[in-house]
């Protein structure tokens, strides 16, 4: 795991190098400030303004399971992807947004527990991240995914889609982050399970502060752990109930179409267009909507057989974790009914003792009151 970490940071830039140093020297300045302090060489302050300027470390796989570390600032991500700037925010780690997976013209947004990242028919693009939960769960995943299906057969392997096996690039990506975070999840409801058991059942016998403290941590816990399950179940159950955004999904079919429209377009239009000078009227964006027009019209004319049969194959994919996230909501719904049901025993434990405390005053209500009548009695008679 270290020889890949090191392997995925990014290397140092040489642009941040402060140039200044040696002709500035330690001398100060008039107003008695030292120059910007360097550390290993690196000026902090050129840093942190490249850091202001946007740029973001990205894990790039490609479908070879090649990786690199490349540095993109949002608006050249935007236009990479085709992706709208409210998209990108859901992956910024400044941010705390719910379980997320939206499918988009080119692009599938994937927000899910640690895992933020971009899929596209061709690569995955995963924010940079020394997790070792990100890098173990899910690059190194991949990459062994995608390395095994080169040795079984190759690029002829993954251009036939006939084959039983086959899943697209896009699909294979999306497997992988979907098992690692149902894992992640799986993992902490095992954890909160050992942990809770035991400490129900010492409550039971032993009812104490410490202890009812220490339950109510554990319940806080199993709240926001079942919102997060919750959550991601919901979001697959969302994509199996709309077959449009499944459909949407399907990157490399649409690629594919999108490359045989481009190739059924004349040529002299395309030559021209590059032999011209480019003008707010006669630029890509009318290249790019013609080719929007007749991508819809070859859908629309295409047989809905292809699109069925692919919507089964995301949806059985969906399925199997569906059901594997279930697993894990259930096992936290019976946790935290085991809770519950501690606690109305703990309930009933409290009020025999409550009822035991009103008979024994009762009993030395009636008491006090028989020695007043005894003393009310022998006092009148003398």
């Amino acid at each position: 795991m270290s020889d890949l970490k090191e392997r995925l940071l990014p290397p140092r830039p040489d642009s941040v190098i402060n140039v200044r140093a040696d002709a500035v020297g330690s001398r100060p300045s008039s107003s008695g400030r030292q120059p910007p302090p360097l550390l290993g060489g690196v000026d902090v302050l050129g840093l942190k303004k490249k850091r202001g300027q946007g740029l973001k470390s990205w894990i790039r796989v490609d479908t070879f399971a090649n990786t690199q570390v490349i540095e993109v600032d949002k608006f050249s991500m935007m236009r990479r992807c085709d992706l709208p700037a409210r998209d990108l925010r859901l992956l910024d780690p400044l941010f705390v947004y719910p379980s997320t997976i939206l499918g988009r013209e080119r692009a599938i947004v994937v927000n899910l527990e640690q895992i933020r990242c971009i899929i596209t028919a061709d690569e995955v693009l995963l924010l940079n991240s020394l997790d070792d939960y990100v890098l173990g769960g899910y690059v190194v995943e991949l990459q062994q995914r995608l390395m095994a299906s080169t040795a079984v057969g190759g690029e002829v392997w993954r251009r036939d889609n006939t084959s039983p096996d086959y899943l697209p690039f896009e699909f294979r990506a999306l497997e992988v982050a979907l098992e690692a975070a149902c894992t992640f999840l799986d993992a902490q409801a095992s954890e909160l399970e050992i942990e809770a058991y035991p400490l129900l059942d010492e409550l039971i016998s032993t009812i104490s502060t410490s202890n009812l403290e220490r339950v109510r941590r554990l319940k806080s816990r199993l709240v926001a752990l079942t919102r997060r399950v919750e959550k991601v179940r919901d979001e697959i159950e969302q994509l199996m109930d709309d077959d449009g955004d499944m459909a949407e999904m399907y990157l490399t079919e649409k690629k594919k179409r999108m490359d045989e429209i481009e190739q059924s377009l004349p040529n002299d239009g395309l030559s021209f267009s590059f032999s011209a000078p480019v003008s707010p009227v006669s630029s890509p964006r009318r290249l790019e909507k013609s080719l929007s027009i007749a991508r819809s019209r070859h859908d629309s004319a295409k047989s809905s057989e292809t699109a069925t049969e692919n919507i089964e194959e995301l949806e059985m994919l969906l399925e199997a974790y569906f059901v594997v996230i279930d697993s894990t909501l259930n096992k936290l719904t019976s946790l935290k009914e085991y809770i519950d049901d501690t606690e109305d025993f703990i309930n009933i434990q409290l009020d025999n003792v409550r009822n035991q405390l009103i008979q024994f005053e009762l009993l030395l209500t009636t008491a006090t009151f028989v020695v007043a009548i005894f003393g009310v009695v022998a006092g009148s008679l003398g």
